[in-house]
């Protein structure tokens, strides 16, 4: 009745980028991640498993994240996907197109760009109909 609920990000982190550290070059990853230091590239999580991306209040990414479950306090200049659920904590800035199915977002965050709900569940539901030229 009430649908599928999405579990909140893990706990659990697997790689940590430090303070400091910058990447130069797209990431990949899977499981849990947190970036504390600055990436210039896209970062995606594998798609056939969960993942979590914690970006800390001093982390920037600069280029595309797509992953299942993102908590920011920090800033992304680029697109962002979250297929699960996605955290905007208070200083987060996000400057680009942000795709999610549950949101939530606490004062003083920032986004700039449009916020596009996307439910999984129900895209696999659209059925095509197909328009009946009277010719």
């Amino acid at each position: 009745m009430f649908g599928k609920k999405h579990s909140k990000p893990q706990n659990r982190i697997d790689s940590l980028i430090g303070a400091g550290t910058t990447i130069e070059g797209n990431l990949n990853f899977s499981g849990g991640m947190r970036i504390d230091g600055q990436v210039n590239g896209n970062v995606i999580a594998a798609q056939d498993k969960q993942s979590t991306l914690v970006l800390s209040e001093h982390a920037r990414v600069n280029g595309e994240v797509n992953v299942t479950h993102l908590v920011v306090n920090g800033t992304i200049c680029g697109p962002v996907s979250a297929s699960e659920y996605l955290e905007l904590q208070g200083k987060a800035k996000v400057n680009g197109d942000v795709h999610y199915n549950t949101l939530e977002i606490q004062l003083g965050a920032i986004v700039e760009g449009r916020l596009i709900h996307s439910d999984a569940a129900a895209q696999d539901k659209v059925v095509a109909f197909k328009l009946n030229s009277g010719e």
